[in-house]
């Protein structure tokens, strides 16, 4: 092969030279992404969840009652906790004291099978560590009921041996730390919110643990939230539905724990009046974004236990079944499991692999739940009348999705005819333009890249799908187009592997209309479409807002300082264009400043957490106006700062 016509073929010798070995930390700060996931904001927060996870770790083993979290002045982390105090005595293989190895060696802790932890969310011993390696610099203080201990490392690097330097009757650790500027390139700033929802899940995941925590980042506003909820995970379903527009359909919490051995699983549930379903998982407190065998357990046992209990109390006919997603339509459970030697998939731990769990958890809902239907028939029959109407719901939807697949059948090509469809078949480089309005779609028509880009102009507004089920989107003309543009599906059938474009962008007026076009889309793709979300293919356009003009110079802001700062620039005699709506663009204008992927400025849409988002949907475009009134009043002093 040709070196000069391919430019990955190496030249030079191959050899043991050239085997390197990463030392001690080397390999966290040349891989970062391995080990917190990113080297972005959620890394940076990740941080913070790897030292609070030990502090944890030290509640589940019944030693540490309070967790204080302080966010300190340049963005330093302070995490103290009153547990035992990391173990200060000389490791024997190391001949190190304790606390070095756990922050300075990688796989090193009290989690491997010692009697030091039965359950532990820190599974591979790298946090510490890992946090250690990926900051500035480290502090960590041990407080072992006699004295004080405390040693300093910067990028991993001890700068001084552990040294006494008080006495104390108190115990616990406290780790001070900066992340470093060097790896987290992209922010250096904690965000509260952020902290405060994973801090409140630990809270809700440890019932009777007291949590604090404080941003003193600025001393004239100092905000502290502190988190204890006796209720535990019965508390967590209360919570949610108190922070959305759903109404429980039963009074009370249903809840069912067993042990097994050093395995304890624990779940709490509610049904609500709504048509989603929230499940959230954890094992060793850690939150399984991805499930696992918890997740499946439960799910499994509830589908059997709902037929079962139906049609042994005639509930259901005898040759009807209920559908998994039937029996979890307005579901809000939290599946919550400790146990030993737990099994995660990757260090940022997203779902279980423990087959074990599976089997209990479906012998816990199955015993537990059936009893409980028995013993409560007035709850069971509310919870059973939702579930028969979501199955006579998807029913209909099965017969609207047969009617909309006629149609498309005898129309051309089954695409929507008001589709400027691209040459290109590849979704790796293809996207398509959803875009507000018929001039605005003519505009994107004309100057778009036809080679790459495709437009779809949407009209009027379209269903709001929060208080929808599938078969009034399959019956609706402003949505349909969209799902028939994209060729992945919705709901039970989405498939990705069938999306047409690689990118979706969403391109609306930056006016109220605009807005709330982008709230109803957005909606419609997290209820039927949510994996478009969480794979990264929804974006967002950023059309400008003016237009500041001075002889042959023009120049795009995008918000009311850069348009006075492109005025200042071309003179105060500039004249400003203030763009009401992309129909007011020309082609050209249009292509150059929304649409050329060299210059354009496009948001992907994230979904970092699917309670915050849930919480959102439903409180913006749910039934209920007090949560919606009283969202707009909390967040109504951001207004003037925004930048749209």
């Amino acid at each position: 092969m040709n070196p000069e016509k391919n430019p990955t073929v190496v030249t030079e010798e191959y050899d043991a030279d050239e085997i390197q070995v990463l030392e001690g930390l080397e390999a966290v700060r040349k891989r970062p992404g391995m080990y917190i996931g990113s080297t972005g904001e959620r890394g940076l927060h990740h941080l913070v969840y790897e030292i609070v996870d030990n502090s944890i770790d030290e509640a589940l083993a019944g030693h540490c009652d309070k967790i204080k979290v302080d966010i300190l002045p340049g963005d330093v982390i302070r995490v103290a906790d009153d547990g035992r105090g990391i173990p200060v005595g000389i490791q024997s293989k190391m001949g190190i004291p304790a606390v070095t190895v756990v922050f300075t060696v990688l796989h090193a802790g009290g989690k491997f099978g010692g009697s030091g932890y039965k359950v532990s969310g820190g599974l591979h011993g790298v946090g510490a560590s890992v946090v250690n390696a990926l900051s500035e610099w480290l502090e960590v203080e041990v407080r072992d009921g006699e004295h004080i201990y405390k040693q300093r490392f910067e990028r991993g690097n001890a700068m001084n041996e552990l040294t006494v330097c008080g006495d104390t009757s108190e115990t616990g650790t406290t780790v001070i730390f900066k992340p470093d500027g060097e790896i987290f390139r992209d922010t250096l700033v904690f965000q509260y919110n952020i902290l405060l929802r994973r801090l409140r899940e630990q809270a809700f995941l440890n019932a009777g643990v007291h949590i604090v925590l404080t941003d003193q980042r600025d001393p004239e506003n100092v905000v502290t939230d502190t988190l204890c909820y006796e209720g535990g995970i019965r508390s967590f379903v209360e919570y949610i539905h108190s922070r959305t527009t759903a109404n429980p359909i039963h009074p009370d919490v249903v809840y069912l724990s067993a042990v097994d051995g050093d395995s304890m699983a624990e779940i709490a549930f509610q049904y609500n009046d709504s048509f989603e379903e929230t499940i959230l998982s954890f094992a060793n407190n850690i939150h399984t974004t991805d499930g696992g065998t918890h997740e499946t357990g439960f799910k499994t046992a509830l589908t059997r236990v709902f037929n079962e209990y139906g049609h042994r109390f005639k509930l259901i006919k005898e040759d009807e079944k209920l559908s998994a997603e039937d029996v979890r339509e307005g579901l809000t459970a939290i599946i919550s499991v400790k146990l030993k030697d737990a099994q995660f998939e990757g260090q940022t731990k997203a779902k279980l692999g423990n087959t074990e769990i599976q089997s209990m958890v479906s012998r816990l809902v199955y015993d537990k739940l059936m009893t409980y239907f028995e013993e409560n028939p007035t709850v069971a029959g509310a919870i059973f009348e939702k579930a028969v109407a979501a199955s006579v719901a998807r029913e209909a939807a099965r017969r609207a999705r047969e009617l909309a697949r006629r149609k498309t059948a005898m129309s051309s090509g089954g695409l929507p005819g008001k589709l400027a469809d691209c040459q290109s078949r590849n979704p790796e480089e293809t996207e398509i333009y959803i875009v507000e309005g018929d001039s605005a779609g003519g505009s994107a028509k004309s100057g778009r890249d036809r080679r790459f880009q495709a437009i779809l102009p949407l009209w009027g507004k379209m269903l709001n799908v929060e208080r929808a089920r599938l078969d009034k989107v399959y019956n609706n003309d402003k949505l349909m187009p969209v799902v028939l543009a994209l060729g992945c599906g919705i709901g039970d059938e989405f498939d990705i592997n069938k999306l047409r474009y690689g990118k979706v962008i969403i391109m609306a007026d930056a006016d109220v209309d605009g807005s709330h076009i982008r709230t109803l889309l957005l909606t419609f793709f997290f209820r039927f479409m949510r994996p478009l979300i969480e794979n990264g293919n929804i974006c967002i356009a950023q059309p400008p807002l003016f237009e500041v003009k001075k002889g042959k110079k023009v120049r795009y802001a995008y918000s009311d300082p850069q348009r006075d700062e492109y005025i200042e620039e071309l003179g105060g005699n500039a004249s400003v264009q203030r763009y009401k709506g992309l129909g007011e663009m020309d082609p050209e204008q249009l292509w150059e400043t929304t649409m050329n992927p060299e210059n354009r400025i496009i948001l992907q849409v994230t979904m970092e957490d699917a309670v915050a988002a849930n919480e959102a949907f439903t409180i913006l475009m749910g039934d209920k106006v007090e949560p919606r009134r009283q969202f707009i009043e909390e967040n109504a002093k951001y207004v003037n700062n925004l930048d749209v």
